[in-house]
């Protein structure tokens, strides 16, 4: 039988999860809800339950060589250890140790980003060695590669451009500090601009939306927008102005080849991404911009699952801080 790895990536709203041949090609997949109850404290059993309905124990046992695991929020990837993912309610958890409780396979943590990032680099055919992934979801997350390889940090927590102070003025961040781009460009931060209009402008197209529906969704501005919706297309202006400037600014910094935009909110497709390039090109220095590529990621919600998969595959072949 050829070997596989079990590729999980655990979001604010769903875990995915994946069985994955060594070639980064996905036998099989299936989601279920992030168990957010109690601080978070059921996730990984609602993991392994169902790991262990989707596989037999002959697989678990002799096909399945390691389990990669994706999760937002600060990490101490070394010892697989969240320091705080509060979308999740996980402060300080010993994630890897808790998993390991429940299996004898090896198990990696990475930040999501990272292994987005990962997945996307894996694949990717154009060979670009410096490459930055943001993830624009539930929060806003990046994974950086410089030479070929994660960027941790002294402590693993390089890249965490969601937490990028953009707006010193704004909304509290659930960090604790005010006017993070995880406040503006995330779907969360959408809905709750959103929100406030309806409250605001109780004649606004987006008031009748949600007095009819009952809720809102951040599809859901972006769809009135492509129909005229002036605040809807503010909300959105206002997300592309503060992330092209929080890209421009860590660009100078990295100076990557390139620059792929992913998660729930790159669905939105290549008019978004050319919205987020006029901020990019108006705020980057032209040393720099000049030879940075945008582009939407390819791997839409598998590149967490298949970066997951190639932590595995890396750290059975060598130490994972070593190159890849």
């Amino acid at each position: 039988m050829s070997k596989k790895v079990i590729g999980i990536d655990i979001g604010g709203t769903n875990v995915k999860i994946g069985v994955l041949n060594m070639m980064g090609d996905i036998l099989t997949k299936w989601e279920i809800k992030t168990n957010k109850k109690d601080q978070g404290n059921h996730i990984v059993n609602d993991i392994w339950s169902s790991v262990q309905k989707n596989l037999t124990p002959f697989e678990l046992e002799h096909d399945i060589l390691g389990v990669g695991i994706g999760v937002p929020g600060f990490i101490d990837q070394n010892q697989g250890k969240i320091l705080a993912a509060v979308n999740i309610g996980w402060k300080e958890y010993e994630l890897k140790k808790v998993f390991e409780a429940k299996t004898p396979l090896p198990v990696v943590v990475e930040n999501d980003a990272n292994t987005a990032a990962l997945g996307e680099y894996w694949r990717d055919k154009t060979n670009k060695e410096d490459l930055i992934m943001i993830t624009l979801g539930t929060g806003v997350g990046s994974g950086i590669i410089t030479n070929g390889k994660v960027l941790h940090g002294s402590r693993g927590l390089a890249g965490e451009i969601g937490h990028f102070v953009v707006n010193p003025n704004g909304y509290l961040c659930n960090c604790g500090r005010r006017g993070c781009l995880d406040t503006i460009a995330s779907a969360t931060g959408v809905v709750r601009e959103a929100m406030q209009i309806v409250h605001e402008v109780p004649t606004s197209n987006l008031a009748k939306f949600y007095l009819e529906h009952g809720k809102l969704t951040a599809k859901d501005v972006f769809d009135l927008a492509k129909i005229g919706d002036e605040h809807c297309q503010k909300i959105i202006d206002q997300l592309n102005e503060y992330l092209g400037f929080a890209l421009a600014n860590l660009a100078t910094i990295i100076n990557p080849g390139k620059i792929l935009i992913g998660g729930g909110l790159s669905k939105a497709g290549p008019t978004f991404l050319q919205q987020i390039e006029v901020a990019f090109y108006q705020h980057a220095h032209p040393w720099v911009s000049d030879k940075t590529e945008l582009g939407l990621a390819q791997l839409g919600n598998d590149a967490g699952i298949i970066g997951a998969a190639y932590l595995i595959k890396k750290t059975l072949k060598n130490d994972y801080s070593h190159s890849f």
